[in-house]
């Protein structure tokens, strides 16, 4: 799973999709000086755009490795959202009325449709803006604020340190703000179900565990300040002050405002009910609609959606009988799946050793692709890929694995993170699968390149918000070394197997989970899961959870996946002996993130432009 730096819902419209498109290669030629000329303009202008949007928010430039702001936190108010909103509407009013996309060259198209479809979407999903959990298991201040000042927040000078300093002074009043968002979709019906409180006061909690606030220990916050100030080349006595007025933030800031979350958290479970889909919410059914177009880049319902889940799933234990097969199991497929639960060669141990012994073993996966990545790529990310293990303060309610970019101007790697956490959710079968999809040829590959593209756009350059096409990737990518040659093990390819099972699933729960028509509840979901994969217990239990708070989201892999496949073979039957795999990697990788919509519309053009 990629992690998302903001929450940008972009809401879709078949009619912001009307215009023709064509790959810029295969424009290029019969392009007018004019044309080049309005497109140079255009993208001038939307440069501007991108340095305004950056400049609003501090943390987005932090992500980007951009230091300016940086003892300043983004501005979650709710007249901050508002503000937003109507700058957008202005914003799309000024698209329309100094370009017309006929004058522009085929880039130039590509730009203004994309920049159009992004800001109709915000604008459309402004309606929804306060439907949505925003302190949950899996993201939320709670978690973000550490791990921001963890892994983000960068320290190389005095100047930097002071700012991590303000940062943490400056907790005290962006909790404020989340506790007012809190409290204000209380008011208009919108709590999370009663099971996210659990998981955030625990988390909250654990933010508040060690030294300044109790025990000798260091906590996680004041050994992050103390490491990175103790690696600054500076005098001891300056050290020595930064961390004390570090200390003196964490319990005048940190401390309360926690504290203060906590306890509103606690009051709001006294009232919250165990209902767990959206169609509880005001308007719910009409909410996940809006969830499910905004995911998949589809308009595909949401019974579509769960039975498309259900054809998935009873092609995939075909697959995975033929392996039972291959490897002489004698059982049915839930006997299988037990074995594969259980049997403990399929599992690390729970031990310092263990993980660390995963870990080298997630690397070496990443290695052994990345020296036959010319076989089937032709762009290669310059960034680097590191491998971390989840930080002990959010092990407990984090996924199994997900995928932090690289920062653009800072020389930050991308980074896999894996959750050690329950060694029995994390078996060594899918441990191929997981790489290829968060690191090499998944994630990673299609961030970086993206970042790494010239003569385009900064918004499409780091526009992940497509969920269908950025799924939709890692999920081919772990099938696409199945072609290679790669999960020699028939346990691996089970595993592999094991992972598409799930995201098939994820369409049959989702819209059970979601939409009125189902109404399911999270036990019914957890059951499903387990009668239909090999998850184990905290796996299953995680995951549902996580669909719950997240309408939509788990649907767009399937979906995407599936548009990719479809396309490649489509151009594979059209051109025959001139379809070449690299090539066809390359038409989806070089614009930046799509909607499946536009992404079918630059391979035909690339099919055109290799037929004639």
């Amino acid at each position: 799973m990629l992690t998302f730096n903001r929450r940008c819902l972009l809401a879709s419209s078949t009619a912001a999709l009307a215009l023709t498109t064509l790959l810029p290669s295969a424009q290029a030629a019969g392009e007018t000086d004019a044309a080049k000329a309005e497109t140079k303009k255009l993208h001038t202008w939307l440069e501007e755009r991108f340095k305004f949007w950056t400049a609003r928010s501090p943390m987005t430039k932090a992500y980007l490795g951009i230091k300016e702001d940086m003892d300043k936190w983004d501005d979650a108010s709710e007249a901050r959202q508002k503000e937003d909103f109507e700058l957008t509407q202005k914003e799309l009013a000024d698209l329309k009325a100094h370009f017309d996309p006929a004058k522009l060259s085929g880039d130039g198209k590509l730009s203004y449709r994309l920049y159009d479809f992004k800001l109709s979407q915000d604008i459309a999903d402004y309606r929804w803006h306060n439907h949505d959990y925003p302190v949950n298991q899996m993201f939320g201040a709670q978690s973000e604020i550490p791990s921001f000042l963890i892994n983000i927040h960068r320290v190389s000078s005095v100047a930097e340190a002071e700012a991590y300093v303000a940062r943490l002074n400056g907790v005290a009043a962006l909790m404020a703000q989340v506790i007012d968002g809190l409290k204000l979709r209380e008011s208009a019906g919108v709590v999370p179900p009663k099971f996210v409180y659990a998981h955030v006061i625990r988390d909250s909690r654990n933010v508040l565990k060690g030294k300044p606030f109790e025990g000798d220990k260091d906590g996680a916050l004041l050994a992050d300040v103390r490491g990175k100030v103790t690696a600054l080349k500076i005098d001891d006595t300056v050290k020595a002050k930064l961390i004390k007025a570090a200390e003196k933030a964490l319990l005048a800031s940190v401390k309360p405002a926690f504290d203060k979350l906590i306890a509103v958290l606690e009051d709001q479970e006294k009232r919250t009910k165990t209902e767990d889909g959206v169609w509880k919410l005001p308007d719910g059914e009409d909410y996940y609609r809006h969830m499910l177009r905004y995911h998949t880049t589809t308009d595909m319902t949401a019974q579509q959606v769960h039975e498309f889940g259900l054809s998935e799933v009873a092609r995939i234990h075909d697959e995975m009988r033929k392996i039972m097969a291959q490897v002489k199991f004698k059982g049915d497929l839930k006997a299988f799946f037990k074995f594969m639960k259980e049997d403990p060669q399929f599992y690390y141990p729970q031990t310092p050793e263990g993980k660390a012994a995963y870990v080298a073993k997630a690397n070496q996966i990443i290695a052994d692709m990345k020296a036959r990545l010319d076989e089937v790529f032709i762009t290669k990310p310059k960034a680097e890929l590191f491998v971390k293990e989840v930080e002990a303060f959010r092990e407990e309610s984090a996924g199994l694995a997900f995928y932090q970019g690289p920062g653009a101007f800072d020389g930050r790697p991308g980074t896999y993170y894996i959750n050690t956490f329950d060694m029995k959710a994390a078996g060594k079968y899918e441990m191929e699968a997981l790489a290829y999809h968060e690191g090499i040829p998944g994630h990673h590959m299609q961030i970086a390149i993206a970042q790494e593209l010239q003569d385009v756009p900064s918004f499409r350059k780091f526009g992940n918000d497509y969920t269908a096409y950025v799924e939709g990737w890692g999920l081919y990518c772990e099938r696409l070394p199945k072609e290679m040659g790669f999960y020699k093990d028939p346990y691996s390819d089970f595993g592999r197997l094991s992972m598409e099972l799930w995201r098939a699933c994820r369409l049959v729960v989702d819209a059970g989970l979601h939409a009125p028509q189902y109404k399911w509840t999270r036990e019914k979901a957890i059951q499903y899961l387990f009668d239909n994969t090999p998850g184990s217990d905290s796996d299953v239990v995680g995951s549902i959870e996580r669909y719950i708070v997240m309408p939509g989201q788990a649907t767009a892999y399937t979906i995407g996946m599936a548009k990719i496949i479809a396309l490649r073979e489509a151009a594979k039957k059209k051109l025959g002996a001139k379809f070449d795999l690299r090539q066809y990697h390359d038409v989806v990788l070089r614009s930046g993130a799509l909607p499946l919509t536009v992404l079918e519309e630059q391979v035909d053009a690339w099919v055109k432009s290799k037929s004639a």
